[in-house]
């Protein structure tokens, strides 16, 4: 029975790259045109979230979404998920419509094809670098005073270890909102650790609940007020996830 088991991970895995690899493909000449200046980036954004909800039906994800406020588009927000998967990039694309930049790491622009256009969409950071992460400060300013809002992972990187609910969060969110006086908005990806964690052989299609929670406001703070906005937007994330585990056992 093991054996039927594996053989639908490896077939399940390889169906995601596939589609992740094709789909980027097939539509590459478009992409080259729609990255090619800032100006096409909200028609890139349509075509990334029509992209994002195909990766998610074809591996049998259904989002779930729970919004506690609504998003008012003459508004900048900086969105604050918590990072556990791969998935975690289309489920951000598909549950949010208005138009926001990725703050990530490097080291995806390594990924063939999928890394070119990160490249050129996404705010980069080298985090072993100063300089990098001064510069996506500059960047991040300028990119919301176009009217674009802004997310970041404040974990950084995903945990290795996959029993960490969630790991300490990093500064540059919180300083970049306090900065621009706009609102931090908590995320909370509850199933995307047990859909399609990074351990090959696991996970399995189903429901990805998402819960958008009430906005923390920043006007009237200052930088010094950094550390316990990201203490308050750590905690709301944490407990949500630490009551959703317990609900989960209780439930078993």
């Amino acid at each position: 029975m093991k054996i039927f088991k594996y053989l639908f991970y490896i077939f399940w895995r390889c169906w995601f790259y596939g589609w992740v690899l094709f789909s980027i493909v097939a539509i590459f000449p478009i992409l080259l045109v729609v990255t090619s200046s800032e100006k096409f980036y909200p028609i890139f954004f349509k075509i990334a979230r029509a992209w994002a909800n195909t990766i998610l039906f074809v591996m049998g994800f259904k989002i779930n979404l729970n919004e506690n406020q609504f998003l008012e588009k003459e508004k900048n927000f900086m969105f604050c998920p918590n990072h556990t998967s791969m998935i975690d990039i289309m489920v951000m694309l598909s549950v949010t419509k208005n138009p926001f930049v990725f703050v990530g790491k490097k080291e995806l622009t390594k990924i063939p094809v999928f890394g070119f256009f990160y490249k050129r969409t996404c705010i980069l950071v080298d985090r072993g670098n100063a300089k990098s992460r001064k510069a996506v400060f500059d960047e991040a300013r300028r990119r919301m005073s176009d009217g674009l809002d802004i997310c970041i992972f404040p974990e950084g990187l995903v945990p290795i270890d996959e029993r960490i609910v969630l790991s300490g969060f990093k500064n540059g969110a919180f300083r970049l909102a306090i900065e621009h006086q706009i609102p931090i908005v908590p995320m909370i990806f509850y199933d995307c650790k047990k859909r399609f964690s990074y351990t090959f052989f696991s996970g399995g299609p189903g429901k990805l609940r998402v819960k958008v929670d009430a906005f923390i406001k920043t006007e009237g703070l200052s930088i010094k007020d950094s550390n316990s906005l990201k203490k308050q937007t750590f905690d709301i994330i944490y407990n949500e996830l630490i009551s959703d585990i317990k609900h989960q056992q209780i439930n078993t």
